[in-house]
């Protein structure tokens, strides 16, 4: 069975997004606790919590955005941004490279890693 692989930074902006949906779920459950102040605060606060390590993720994509490179792909020529060694097209999840020692080999995430790097060196 083939892996699903997409694009690095599009994960990292659904995590951010899924942390702002339980935010509001965490906090939403706190309201069946209005008969304790205490309790109902609690899941506020951790709803509040999720929410803020949200904007912590958005924020940090956004640096790590500026380190990028910007590529058009080959398969959809629209400009996409490849972080690391090997990332995938943000539109159409062409695998791209820039490094010329992994062009024509499997693409696998697992490039981006030190360790990996070391092997394909090999």
């Amino acid at each position: 069975m083939a892996k699903k692989y997409s694009n690095k930074i599009n994960k990292i902006r659904t995590f951010a997004l899924s942390l702002i949906f339980i935010g509001f779920f965490v906090m939403y459950g706190g309201l069946f606790f209005r008969t304790s102040p205490l309790i109902m605060t609690l899941f506020m606060i951790f709803g509040l919590l999720f929410i803020i390590a949200s904007t912590v993720v958005y924020f940090w994509i956004g640096l790590l955005s500026t380190r990028t490179v910007q590529v058009t792909c080959p398969t959809c020529n629209k400009q996409t941004k490849v972080l690391g060694r090997v990332d995938m097209c943000m539109y159409c999840n062409e695998p791209l490279t820039l490094d010329r020692e992994l062009e024509g080999k499997e693409f696998d995430e697992s490039y981006n890693r030190k360790m990996a790097k070391n092997k394909a060196d090999s």
